[in-house]
């Protein structure tokens, strides 16, 4: 991509994300957690989308323009995650460090491949 965190000059935390997040979520709030998740599915497609045509037109092989376009739609689905999170009242800093933990149980109990949410 050309650029990494560290050569923006300013490292953001969860909680700063999901404040400027906020601070551009311009839907009706009759609609909050309806429209942000719908956002996530939407997104979460065009993702899919770019990569299956990695596959199917380059074999696989992720070009530096396709990395730049994935990446901006990585950000949107961000920053629908950050805003149901609002919506819900729980911090993205919450979010990552259960999620986190979650997994390091899994992993220290032998458990991170296989399925269902209680392994």
């Amino acid at each position: 991509l050309g650029t990494n965190v560290q050569s923006l000059g300013h490292k953001m935390n969860f909680d700063e994300y999901q404040e400027q997040a906020r601070a551009t979520a311009i839907y009706d709030k009759k609609y909050a957690i309806l429209y942000p998740t719908l956002g996530i599915a939407g997104e979460s497609g065009e993702v899919a989308e770019k990569i299956k045509k990695v596959y199917r037109d380059n074999d696989g092989v992720v070009s530096e323009e396709k990395k730049k376009e994935i990446t901006k739609e990585l950000g949107d689905i961000l920053w629908y995650i950050a805003n149901l999170a609002s919506d819900l009242n729980i911090s993205l800093e919450l979010i990552a460090f259960t999620n986190i933990e979650k997994l390091n149980s899994r992993k220290e109990r032998g458990v991170l491949q296989g399925s269902g949410d209680n392994r």
